[in-house]
This record gives C-alpha cells, sequence and structure tokens, in this order.
C-alpha cells in the first residue's frame, strides 16, 4: 500500500494559492483516474483506490499546512503504510515556479508543512516531490506571496507541471522503483 500526500490549506479562499500546489496535484491525480476524496477520518480527506495494481491512498490534510503531520502520522499508523511508502507533493519557494524535484529524503527547508511530518513521523527518509513556487521578488513577504494565487503568466507553466507529477507518482504507485522515477524527472 502507497500513500501520496499533498500539501495545502483547507478552503475555498486557499484552493488555488501557491501553498495548494500538493493539492493541485493530488487532484489532478483524483481527475485523470475518475476517483474522489471520499472519505474525512485522522483530520484528512482521503480515498483509497486502485492504480496501476497497487492499493493507493490520496490524501489531502485538513489541519492547515503548519500541522500536516497530525493527519499523516495517525492515517499511517492505521493503515500500516510504512515511511518508505510515502510521497509527500509540497511548495518549494526556492525552485523556479515550475520545476520539480524529486527527493527520497531530506529536511524541511523552512517548510512548515515538511517540518511537522518530519517531526510527526520521527524520519526525514520518505519520498517527495518538491514543486517550485519561486520566490517573491519585491517586497512582498513570504507568507503573502505563498497564499496568493499563481500569477496569469506562471499559470501555463503550473498546469504542465502539475500534470508531470502527477505523471511522477503514477509511476511510483506503478511499481517503479522511487530512484529511477527520481532519475527520470530530474533531468
Amino acid at each position: 500500500m502507497k500513500l501520496i500526500v499533498g500539501l495545502g490549506n483547507p478552503g475555498r479562499k486557499y484552493k488555488k494559492t501557491r501553498h495548494n500546489i500538493g493539492f493541485m496535484v493530488v487532484d489532478e491525480l483524483l481527475s485523470r483516474h475518475g476517483f474522489e476524496l471520499n472519505k474525512n477520518k485522522f483530520n484528512g480527506d482521503y480515498a483509497m483506490e486502485n492504480l496501476a495494481g497497487e492499493k493507493v491512498i490520496f490524501l489531502e490534510p485538513q489541519t492547515f499546512m503548519n500541522l500536516s503531520g497530525n493527519a499523516v502520522r495517525p492515517l499511517m499508523e492505521y493503515f500500516g503504510v510504512e515511511a518508505e511508502d510515502v510521497l509527500v507533493i509540497y511548495d518549494d519557494l526556492d525552485l523556479p515556479t515550475g520545476k520539480i524535484r524529486l527527493r527520497a529524503k531530506g529536511g524541511h527547508g523552512g517548510h512548515n508543512g515538511m517540518r511537522s511530518l518530519i517531526e510527526h513521523l520521527g524520519t526525514k527518509e520518505f519520498n517527495r516531490i518538491r514543486f517550485g513556487v519561486g520566490r517573491p521578488t519585491n517586497a512582498v513577504a513570504v507568507v503573502d506571496y505563498v497564499l496568493a494565487d499563481f500569477a496569469k503568466q506562471e499559470q501555463e507553466t503550473v498546469r504542465e507541471s502539475i500534470a508531470k507529477a502527477a505523471d511522477a507518482c503514477e509511476d511510483w504507485a506503478g511499481g517503479k522503483a522511487f530512484i529511477d522515477v527520481m532519475n527520470d524527472y530530474n533531468q
């Protein structure tokens, strides 16, 4: 069993913001396969489906970003999912908008959602897709920047990268070793 977690904030107010790119990738996966988040438990909305012959849980924590671990850890424990079978998608200020970078482990890099996950899981060794949202180029505070929608001129790049990140998730869920998925997508 595998777990694909998209990080974001609940509510319509945040739906298209940079901070919700993890939700957007999960939504793309669900849409492609006609799935929907039809369960709510463990402080999260989730679906359990078969994808490429593998049982996969798709999760969007409803705790707000800074408490993401409060949703992920209980779900992992309940379903017996190991850390190596987790893939987390989240926004990253240190990558240009639309750039994706896959990693099998690492620190939180100042990202509070990842900080919460590392703290609750007790390990830094779980798969992740860092999705670049760039940094503000003017005097906009970082918190205001990540809680704002993508600019009009970024939207096509973001759409293409959401599709690419969803492709990577499908490859991994289909049984491809994460190291091989990393090699394919970190070009």
